[in-house]
């Protein structure tokens, strides 16, 4: 891996600086990638899943970074234009431009929840302001980094783009790499670790971690268009994503209408466990651990609800039903870390207080997800709830949208990327400062007089 490190980063000073048809050229590279290869891609990770349905990969991995890369492109010129900026009183005639510029090789750790959309969407970024980058994949994507590892040399040479296959181990080493920015996606645990090796080398990171991300429904809000809302994105991937909904707030009055049509809904989307729409737990061992939440929040006295008919889960498969938790108490494993599966815990509010305190007791969340009609309320809550983002009305979106900003906050991250903020991340935005032909600084040496006692007087007050 040094060796790759290496080459890139000679690749980069050989060409510091690509121009914009060089960057619109890897990017259509990274498009010709995805398109041609997108049956292959999908057939990769739903064999690495045990079981993904192809329209899930298609819709919610392929298509975004389609529609990413159209976005870089059609806004690339206007990000990389040299930014003109205030010169300050004492100093007139003088230029001050802060000048956008590649920081060289750029590190990506991925996921396997989507290893697809996490991969390509910082390469999106990450070519955008043009850098050359070593992807290290999960070591439970095996066959997708198989696919990349041996596909992606038909379209870039190994100085512009590496990815790179994780048998076990390597993750902590490829942290260690002298980088010039590093990317770390995944659990809140595993980036510290990253973090603290990237720091060996100064290494500046971009982490986007975890979060128990909590929905709160208020009175105002249809709770049918809350109901579809929320579980379309809660049991998508059979619940692992790490902007999902954590978790969901309720009124007591509002429990059991929506519990009533949470079945209805996922009968008529899935019909059994054995839906082809519907996606197996990665391993076993993730498996075996939400088995386990679930049994501790029943022995704890939960209720626990089983969405589909049959059996509520089955291990040949991986397969873990839809699943609403009630009256679980607040010291069980769903509560004390991020659930990734397909576990909904409902907890019950009387006045919206209790649930604003309830999260800021806690680390922030990576999203948060209000339901409510009453703009005032909407903007007090956004207003006294932090988090990475917010979805208002809806879970989830915010972080489709390419000219947001995609990133968390406090313990679920730090740093950002997606549209221009991703291009500025992975640049240098560089301040240059061009001094005047004949510089007035000069009158404000030693031994000073009135000229300096008059500058003092405009600028200090």
């Amino acid at each position: 891996m040094k060796n790759l490190l290496q080459l890139q980063r000679q690749a980069h000073l050989t060409k510091p600086s690509l121009l914009i048809k060089d960057r619109l050229r890897d990017l259509d590279s990274l498009r010709r990638f995805v398109v041609e290869n997108k049956l292959e891609l999908c057939e990769a990770v739903s064999a690495d899943y045990g079981h993904r349905s192809h329209h899930e990969t298609l819709l919610h991995e392929i298509y975004p970074i389609v529609d990413g890369i159209k976005h870089a492109c059609s806004h690339l010129k206007k990000w990389m234009q040299v930014q003109k900026r205030t010169v300050g009183l004492s100093n007139f005639g003088a230029k001050n431009r802060v000048l956008p510029q590649p920081l060289g090789v750029v590190g990506v750790i991925v996921p396997w929840n989507f290893p697809i959309n996490l991969s390509f969407g910082p390469l999106i970024s990450i070519f955008a302001a043009g850098n050359n980058a070593m992807v290290k994949m999960s070591e439970k994507s095996p066959r997708l980094a198989k696919l990349l590892m041996e596909r992606i040399p038909r379209y870039f040479t190994a100085q512009k783009l590496i990815f790179i296959e994780d048998s076990g181990g390597i993750g902590e080493a490829f942290s260690q790499l002298p980088f010039d920015h590093l990317l770390f996606t995944g659990s809140t645990q595993t980036g510290r670790k990253v973090m603290a090796a990237a720091a060996q080398n100064l290494v500046p990171v971009t982490l986007e971690l975890g979060g128990r991300s909590p929905a709160v429904v208020l009175a105002d809000f249809p709770l049918q268009i809350a109901a579809e809302r929320i579980l379309l994105m809660k049991y998508l991937n059979a619940g692992q994503i790490c902007v999902t909904v954590d978790h969901l707030w309720l009124q007591p009055s509002m429990v059991q209408p929506f519990v009533d049509l949470s079945k209805q809904i996922v009968v008529n989307r899935y019909g059994t466990l054995a839906s082809v729409d519907y996606t197996s737990i990665i391993d076993k061992i993730s498996f075996e651990r939400l088995i386990m939440v679930l049994e501790e929040a029943r022995a704890a006295g939960a209720t626990l609800i089983s969405l589909l008919p049959g059996a509520a889960w089955d291990a040949e498969s991986r397969k873990i039903a839809p699943h609403i938790v009630l009256n679980a108490p607040k010291n069980s494993a769903l509560f004390s870390r991020e659930i990734f599966g397909p576990i909904l815990p409902i907890q019950t509010y009387a006045q919206i207080d209790e649930v604003v305190a309830a999260v800021n007791a806690g680390p922030h969340p990576l999203a948060f997800y209000p339901f409510s009609r009453d703009a005032k309320q909407v903007q007090s809550l956004i207003e006294r709830v932090m988090s990475g983002g917010v979805s208002v009305n809806d879970a989830v979106f915010h972080v489709g949208q390419h000219d947001l900003p995609f990133g968390g906050v406090g313990a679920s991250g730090m740093g950002q990327y997606h549209g221009r903020e991703g291009f500025e991340t992975f640049s240098k935005m560089r301040p240059i400062f061009y001094q005047a032909r004949t510089s007035s600084l000069k009158r404000l040496s030693p031994p000073y007089g009135k000229y300096a006692d008059w500058v003092l007087s405009k600028i200090v007050r």
